[in-house]
């Protein structure tokens, strides 16, 4: 029986492997052609480069842990096998002409593809567990997340690119929302923050281990993220010309970039505008804002508030008055259907107020989707860490002090990722992912 049950879940890996394959193709097919060699986003390759590297990845990752696997283009397996962080403000400088022709990138994509399901069709998917050797079952869901990362992440760079440059595609029009901001009081409890390595989630990328507990002191939580509309409030007050409310590294790079508002907004004269992924409109007040974290804690000082901590974020959106914690906030169930704005169901953020099936057992709203929402925790390793041996710089490489822990989900997170211990991170300065806040103070 537990043969046959592993031989049924290695298969499910496959087909989602497969399915995680045609989001990212279809995500490719938004982009005109012709902007395929575009850099939308300075700090990032050219989009060239990410049409081979999700295949490059998957090829390298399995190529080295199962020796049957032989390289036949070397060049590429390097050319397309790291992107790139650049925290020293150095920028790429390579050109268009430097990169193959889409054709041979697709020839190298078909070419990989092909070996590598001729390897796992003819994989013993049930094999025993052999010391020194990277488990199928372990291969395939980092392959698989890593892809569906990348279909966020390059929604973030396509969303840079000129409306002409890319094809629309249609989403749900929602209707406006008034509401009033709101404070909720989460009383003193722990948060569990992490995996523990024998419990029965199926993976876990090596920051997220070992499960521990923090005590956490009580504190008052905003029910909603923080609106464009209240940031509004920030901007006309100001905000962006005041060092008092900047860390002095976050004002120096305001003053040198010239950042007067969010990067999502524009302005004509008295008329703020929003930069969608397919169009430009009014500014929806309603939405969620999107900002950096440098931003973010600009606002939040202007508010007289703070950004929670890894550990506040999880106990208002796992814990409860009963001192259990769910697995997710608005229960027990896996079945997110419906709860939220997740799992690509929208390109663009949705009202704070529409997510109603999104509830945690405090009444928070909308802790997963909708937006990522920025902590004050640096980037920093559990106790216990132990960087994956096959892929010892996903996470290590970030431990820096520069990186913020980013918890929730946006519109474009698959809903994999919304286990209660995924953690993602930013740099500081990078304004261009769907990010947000949500403001904690402590109770009086």
């Amino acid at each position: 029986m537990a043969t046959a049950a592993k031989l049924t879940q290695t298969r499910a890996l496959l087909d989602r492997l497969a399915q995680a394959r045609v989001t990212t193709d279809a995500l490719f097919q938004v982009v005109h052609p012709d902007a395929l060699y575009d850099r939308p986003i300075a700090e990032r390759h050219r989009i060239i480069f990410y049409t081979g590297h999700l295949e490059a990845f998957d090829w390298n990752l399995f190529r080295g842990a199962r020796s049957q696997l032989k390289s036949f283009d070397s060049i590429r397996d390097r050319l397309f096998a790291f992107g790139i962080d650049p925290v020293d403000g150095k920028l790429p400088s390579d050109q268009p002409t430097d990169w193959p022709s889409i054709a041979e990138v697709h020839r190298y994509n078909q070419r990989v593809r092909a070996e590598l399901d001729n390897f796992l069709d003819s994989a013993p998917l049930d094999e025993p567990p052999e010391a020194g050797v990277i488990p199928l079952s372990l291969l395939l869901h980092t392959a698989i997340e890593h892809r569906l990362m990348h279909a966020e992440t390059l929604a973030y760079m396509f969303h840079r690119l000129p409306f002409s440059s890319k094809i629309p595609q249609r989403q749900t029009e929602l209707p406006a929302n008034e509401f009033s901001p709101e404070k909720l009081d989460i009383p003193a409890g722990v948060a569990t923050l992490g995996l523990q390595r024998s419990a029965e989630q199926p993976f876990g990328w090596d920051n997220e281990f070992e499960a521990h507990p923090v005590d956490v002191s009580s504190f008052r939580i905003d029910k909603f993220m923080v609106t464009n509309g209240e940031y509004l409030q920030f901007v006309l007050d100001g905000g962006y010309r005041r060092p008092d409310l900047w860390a002095k590294l976050d004002w120096d790079w305001i003053q040198e970039e010239r950042i007067e508002q969010p990067a999502f907004w524009s302005r004509e004269g008295n008329h703020w505008h929003y930069r969608g992924m397919f169009a430009a409109f009014a500014l929806p007040l309603d939405w969620p804002v999107y900002v950096s974290h440098a931003e973010a804690s600009a606002f939040a000082r202007w508010a007289g508030k703070l950004l929670p901590t890894e550990a506040q974020w999880h106990r208002a959106a796992y814990g409860g008055p009963d001192r259990r914690e769910r697995e997710y906030p608005w229960g027990e169930s896996k079945d997110s259907s419906g709860k939220g704005n997740f799992d690509f169901v929208r390109w663009d953020a949705a009202p704070v107020t529409s997510e109603s099936n999104n509830v945690s057992s405090f009444g928070v709203v909308g802790m997963l989707g909708n937006g990522w929402e920025w902590t004050s925790s640096e980037f920093a390793p559990f106790p216990g860490f132990q960087p994956f041996s096959f892929y010892p710089s996903y996470s290590e490489n970030f431990f820096d002090g520069k990186h913020f822990v980013m918890k929730g989900g946006s519109s474009r997170t698959s809903s994999l990722l919304l286990r209660r211990s995924f953690r993602n991170w930013f740099q500081s300065h990078y304004q261009f992912v769907y990010a947000g806040i949500r403001c904690v103070a402590i109770r009086d």
